[in-house]
């Protein structure tokens, strides 16, 4: 018997669908043990979000501050896996303080420690820059990354802005005003995730984990968009000042996450399509660098 662990955390329910969709394959095979593994605070983040408490988890999120998670579970301590499916969320830019935490933690550590891993993201749109920072700390638990998959909302940039917002502030998810595209990964892209568990099933069952990435990729497991990754590498050398310049100051703090919601706002309306203008402009004088950029950022 092989030992399969799938791994999340959820708020509204989408990573653990996606989480489920994607493990589905492993379910049906009688000679593999498939274990999933929610991750748990001890003080939770609030669902549905406020204001407030939204722009209160910037600073620690960017920073990859961890918080006190729930102890796992000894049975799973105490199983030598043969895969983990790690599947996470993407907020400012970074991995989710509930599984950056769990990544730092002695248990997270153990349970990583000379194991593959596929991750498996379900983000607004940008998640290149957090995968970074995904990479470091599984180097840091001592893992083997062999996959990735990343499932976005399809919408455009500002329109998924929109919507995403009102989906984590009301934590309904609907066609907002009537005619907006439902919020997050499409159901249609949930459901059919099922192939890159099929996919990374097959490589499994065959001890050929290290030829995997290929094979997703070449399914539509990841797609790179030039744009999103200049905003995402531009975006996080301003919110690592903003972050560093708020945690630091925590007499401040209120204040300045206050000033940071409202460069935030000017940021997204304003600069991001200036941004995109500019890149339409570049575009032909940059083919080779995206090019290569496109192979590396498919890649593990």
């Amino acid at each position: 018997m092989k030992n399969v662990l799938v791994v999340y955390y959820s708020q509204s329910g989408q990573l653990e669908s996606i989480a489920r969709n994607i493990s589905k394959p492993f379910l049906h095979s009688e000679e593999i043990t498939v274990t999933f593994h929610e991750i748990q605070l001890e003080k939770p983040f609030p669902f549905p979000w406020n204001k407030t408490t939204f722009f209160d988890a910037f600073p620690e999120t960017f920073l990859q501050v961890p918080t006190t998670l729930k102890p796992v579970h000894e049975k799973i301590l105490n199983t030598k896996f043969d895969l983990v499916l790690l599947h996470y969320q993407v907020w400012y830019l970074s991995p989710s303080i509930p599984i950056n935490s769990f990544l730092k933690s002695a248990e997270g550590k153990k349970i990583l420690e000379n194991t593959p891993v596929v991750t498996i993201n379900g983000s607004r749109n940008m998640w290149i820059m957090a995968q970074e920072k995904i990479k470091v700390l599984l180097k840091d638990a001592n893992a083997k990354l062999v996959g990735n998959v990343a499932l976005v909302d399809r919408a455009g940039n500002l329109i998924s802005v929109i919507t995403i917002v009102k989906w984590m502030f009301s934590g309904v998810k609907k066609n907002y005003l009537g005619f907006f595209p439902l919020p997050g990964v499409s159901e249609k892209d949930i459901q059919e995730s099922t192939k890159f568990g099929e996919t990374i099933l097959s490589q499994f069952n065959q001890n050929e984990l290290n030829d995997l990435q290929p094979k997703l990729v070449a399914i539509d497991a990841v797609r790179i968009s030039p744009y999103l990754v200049t905003v995402d590498k531009t975006a996080n050398k301003i919110f690592n000042k903003w972050s560093n310049l708020i945690y630091k100051n925590q007499k401040k703090r209120k204040l300045l996450l206050k000033i940071f919601y409202v460069y935030l706002f000017l940021a997204i309306w304003l600069i991001s399509p200036i941004v995109y203008i500019l890149h339409l402009i570049t575009y032909p004088f940059k083919l080779k660098t995206i090019k290569k950029e496109t192979q590396y950022y498919q890649g593990v």
